[in-house]
């Protein structure tokens, strides 16, 4: 017994103490009572790799590009205040807004009389090259490779004649004689470069490559390629070739009456060019490996639930379906979300997730009602912090919960999108000892938070992302951006 006890203490002793998160900023903070466009709405959110860019896209098919501040602060050199400054550890990363541009327009496909909405779903961040800054951008149909850059303005100066009587009409009368007594000294007009400003430029598109929405965009690690997902099909493009893709995943069955699952999400592995991951409406992910063939219709492993003992509701499948799914750093872990759960996967380990964290475990009782509102088809998104050690995902009322994923940790946090974010606070329950390969980790029975307030679910924090470097989180709230860090 006591062998046992001792073994339990060391397994779930966690070298890593809980986080306590602070607001750091915001970007769009509407004021109370202030309506919302829908067309402002933030719809997809990107760190680069660097950490030094985010990224997000909107309804309305804007991009915005805001840049770390402190990061330049940091490398700059000359002053003494600013070489002291470096000394001491950063207090947390700080963005400015850089520049916006027009990704997509709304546009109507005639030959099936559909309309196709110009919302952002998805942005991934390319190789920088030569200063400059790349980015893939999706809608439901096209693909857009932009390149942002700072050009410096040029202005035209040190010209002596004067505007108001240059040649030309003049009361309607032809002016063309020179002052009086001439001009003593003529000079010519020099260009001279002011500050630069960021110029965004599109290279290529990429379009007429699917026939159904496009859920995912994913670039590869050889930095040449990159996939791209819709519900039946995934196809690999060459960053350079944008008239051309292979179909490498085709679920499209002879009869779509026959169709019982749909691709929900897709990604590359961050350092084996060869592998990448989807997930389906069944619960499922599948591993692939592109060396196998031209179209990898088989996996090579097969990610999923053991089915549950007892009897099966409607909405067992629905809330089953898988929203996202992100690599960890190293390639190991895999994270997926699905309506009810976080899970954790081990790719080595195919019997199922090694760590099971329930989000809205509270909600069965209202699958009806959530059913009927469509809120049970929200697709919720998932990140995981650079070091592998914590994960993230959205809920409703604006809410978001971090996860300890280490093995042993029962590290919980529910934070709200707002100035105080630990304004709801959340009384965890602690999950049963990490003894078995896989844990389920039961952190919340209420359909409350901690102050009883009953939750919202109109407003929902559907994307996140964590920076790939430090504990740093940037959420949206509607149209409105929070960062967070601990």
């Amino acid at each position: 017994m006591n062998g046992d006890d001792e073994e339990v203490v060391a397994a779930s002793a966690d070298p890593s103490p809980p986080l306590e998160w602070r607001f750091s900023q915001v970007f769009g903070e509407r004021s109370a009572g202030e309506e919302v466009h829908e067309v402002d709405v933030i719809s997809a959110i990107e760190f680069d790799n660097s950490g030094d860019h985010l990224a997000t896209g909107d309804r309305g098919g804007r991009v915005v590009l805001f840049e770390r501040t402190d990061a330049k602060n940091l490398h700059s050199s000359g002053a003494r205040k600013d070489l002291e400054e470096t000394d001491y550890p950063l207090r947390h990363p700080e963005f400015r807004y850089k520049t916006e541009f027009q990704s997509h327009d709304p546009e109507f496909d005639y030959l099936k009389s559909l309309e196709i909405e110009e919302k952002i779903n998805k942005i991934r961040w390319c190789q920088t090259a030569n200063g400059a800054l790349f980015l893939l951008s999706t809608n439901d149909k096209t693909i857009k490779f932009w390149k942002v850059q700072d050009k410096k303005i040029k202005k035209v100066c040190d010209i002596n004649s004067d505007p108001s009587r240059t040649a030309g009409n003049v009361n309607g009368e032809v002016n063309s004689s020179f002052p009086p007594g001439g001009i003593s000294s003529l000079r010519l007009p020099v260009v001279t470069s002011h500050e630069s400003s960021p110029v965004a430029r599109c290279r290529r598109v990429y379009s007429h490559a699917h026939d159904y929405h496009i859920n995912s965009i994913s670039n590869n690690s050889d930095g040449e390629t990159f996939i791209s997902a819709d519900d039946l099909r995934i196809n690999l493009w060459n960053l350079e070739i944008s008239n051309q893709s292979f179909n490498i995943v085709d679920v499209k069955p002879e009869k779509m009456e026959d169709l019982s699952e749909v691709i929900t999400s897709a990604e590359f592995h961050p350092t084996h060019c060869n592998m990448l991951a989807y997930s389906s409406s069944k619960g499922s992910i599948r591993l692939i490996d592109l060396r196998q063939s031209a179209l990898c219709d088989s996996h090579s492993k097969l990610f999923e639930e053991p089915e549950a003992a007892g009897p099966k509701s409607f909405f067992t499948e629905i809330i089953a379906s898988v929203s996202d799914i992100k690599f960890a750093k190293d390639g190991r872990y895999l994270l997926s979300r699905d309506y009810m759960t976080l899970k954790l996967w081990d790719i080595n380990m195919d019997s199922g997730p090694v760590a099971t964290f329930q989000v809205h475990e509270h909600l069965k009782p209202k699958l009806c009602d959530l059913y009927e509102n469509d809120s049970i088809f929200d697709k919720f998104e998932c990140c995981i912090s650079g070091n592998g050690l914590r994960a993230a995902t959205g809920s409703y009322s604006n809410l978001f919960r971090v996860f300890g994923v280490s093995p042993g940790s029962t590290e919980t946090a529910t934070l709200e999108a707002s100035r105080n974010p630990m304004r709801r606070h959340h009384v965890p329950v602690p999950s049963s000892p990490f003894k078995a390969l896989s844990r389920v980790v039961s952190r919340e029975s209420h359909g409350v938070d901690g102050n009883s307030n009953a939750l919202d679910y109109t407003t929902k924090l559907l994307h996140l992302a964590w920076h790939p470097k430090e504990n740093s989180i940037a959420c949206a709230a509607g149209n409105s951006l929070y960062m967070y860090y601990a």
